[in-house]
């Protein structure tokens, strides 16, 4: 099978081939007087928790949930995800992992689709503001025998896990991940800027959706935000969507941690897609705002995002100035490497992976999704030419 478009690492028109879900051979060919979309390796959303009334955390989650949330990842033209299950009930945590780790052993293409699992907590802090819109209730310290009942539920398949490094045994948490290519996150934190450096010094790799999940008000020159920004070892992850970190924040972020270091996520959540209004999540009452922004009612406390990737890298480029072919490489290559799913992971070269995206991108607005391919197959067919 085969894909026409332009290329948005070249930016001239090739054509890919590809078979038994791999990409074959990528040749160049004359543009004529065709309007080509734009051609890109698949999206990789490393951080979802749901979409439009699923969701990872769900006490019912279901295979049909997962494909709901994966079917609209591909008409986002996200290929991979990672699901992220958030503060819990302990049952639930290790519940949900086995759902996830059923389906993906049963299902082909769920596995294609899931590339890791994030633990987001419930090792994080407790205070209001960095909890951000976690259950306090089931926040607690680290405990490493019971990573290891999740890993064991999850089938290995556990990448990433999210916690605040002030809280008790953190720190020694974060050295056993690292010991066993367990990537570990820093965020809803609290912690001062040594504590921070110490996380970093013992194994953190990645501050999650940094700048979020943060107390209201700051010490002005030491605080946490600065000393992640600071650290060369720590990439971010980072919510474009215009709600969640002002223009001029993913601007400067952006500058000091570039195109190596910088990872966009959506972060998306179970009411994202869902009309306005107040809904039940948990024990929570969370508001889908007319703006499309998820929060707790009365508060500036943000309840993760509402929108996918094509519309957080327009805006990426918007705050920016970044060309598409460099955002582009923040959904893709570079949380490939990040998850070590390979260096040929987020690319369009032969012996890649089939997962390839062709959209149209007016300049304003989302990205138009034409076609999704997952390995090598067809996942999402939208209005063709914009």
């Amino acid at each position: 099978m085969t894909l026409q478009g332009i290329s948005v690492y070249g930016g001239r028109p090739v054509e890919i081939e590809w078979a038994e879900g791999r990409i074959l051979r990528v040749r160049e060919i004359e543009a004529g007087d065709r309007d080509f979309p734009f051609l890109s390796a698949g999206f990789l959303d490393m951080q979802v928790n749901g979409f439009h009334g699923s969701d990872y955390s769900l006490p019912d989650l279901s295979r049909d949930h997962i494909r709901a949330i994966i079917a609209s990842l591909a008409g986002s033209g996200t290929t991979q995800h990672v699901p992220t299950i958030v503060t819990s009930p302990a049952d639930r945590i290790v519940g949900n992992l086995r759902v996830l780790a059923k389906a993906m052993k049963e299902d082909p293409d769920i596995d294609a689709a899931v590339a890791g699992i994030h633990i987001e907590g419930p090792y994080i802090s407790e205070e209001d503001g960095p909890r951000g819109a976690h259950d306090r209730n089931y926040v607690r310290d680290p405990d490493f025998e019971e990573f290891l009942d999740w890993q064991a539920a999850a089938g290995g398949r556990i990448s990433m896990v999210t916690l605040a490094p002030e809280r008790k045994g953190a720190l020694d948490f974060i050295r056993k991940l690292a010991a066993r290519g367990v990537v570990a996150a820093i965020g809803h934190t609290g912690a001062d800027p040594e504590t921070v450096t110490a996380a970093v010094s013992a194994g953190a790799r990645i501050s999650t959706h940094l700048g979020n999940g943060s107390y209201v008000t700051l010490p002005r020159l030491r605080n946490y935000i600065w000393e992640q920004l600071a650290s060369d070892s720590l990439s971010i992850g980072m919510i474009s969507d215009g709600f969640h970190l002002p223009p001029s924040v993913v601007k400067v972020f952006y500058k000091v941690k570039g195109p190596e270091r910088t990872i966009l996520v959506s972060d998306v959540a179970l009411l994202g897609g869902m009309d306005p209004g107040i809904y039940k999540w948990g024990s929570l009452d969370v508001q889908v705002y007319d703006d499309g922004h998820l929060g707790l009612p009365g508060t500036t406390i943000l309840a993760g995002a509402a929108h996918l990737l094509d519309w957080d890298i327009p805006k990426f480029m918007e705050f920016t100035g970044a060309p598409l072919s460099e955002t582009i490489r923040l959904c893709t290559a570079n949380p490939a490497r990040l998850l070590a799913l390979g260096e040929d992971y987020g690319r369009l070269e032969a012996g890649s992976p089939a997962n390839m995206v062709l959209f149209r991108h007016s300049g304003k607005g989302p990205l138009l999704i034409e076609k999704t391919v997952r390995a090598g197959r067809i996942v999402h067919e939208g209005k063709v030419g914009g």
